[in-house]
């Protein structure tokens, strides 16, 4: 009986594992093909986070968030590093919060200490 019940377990299991398999191979994979659907192009996106912020962009990228698409956008004002989520559809600014984690790297590296030695020390 027991053996029974391992087995239908085994069956759910693959068939589950299956149809998460065949869902994802039916998804695009890319988000960055979104952009193609995008209200806004990448270069009015970074021009309104640089706008928002005072400072220039280091990186930009096409996210979905919560099914929004919205463009990140990481501006640089003088020590600060600032990451801006804006609207893919309309350009409006969503957020802006300082990034804290790329100010600790700063912050590692100032003092002497490269982010390779940081990551052989943690593994």
């Amino acid at each position: 009986m027991k053996t029974k019940h391992y087995q239908i377990a085994a069956i759910t299991t693959l068939l589950l594992a299956g149809l998460g398999g065949a869902q994802a191979a039916g998804s695009t994979g890319n988000d960055a093909l979104g952009i193609n659907d995008a209200g806004i192009s990448l270069t009015r996106a970074i021009s309104a986070a640089e706008q928002q912020v005072g400072g220039k962009a280091s990186q930009a990228e096409f996210e979905r968030e919560d099914g929004r698409a919205v463009f990140e956008v990481e501006v640089v004002k003088g020590t600060e590093v600032m990451d801006v989520e804006v609207d893919a559809a309309d350009g409006t600014v969503l957020s802006a919060t300082q990034d804290k984690a790329d100010q600790s790297d700063g912050d590692r590296q100032e003092h002497g200490e490269r982010r390779g030695d940081m990551e052989e020390a943690d593994d």
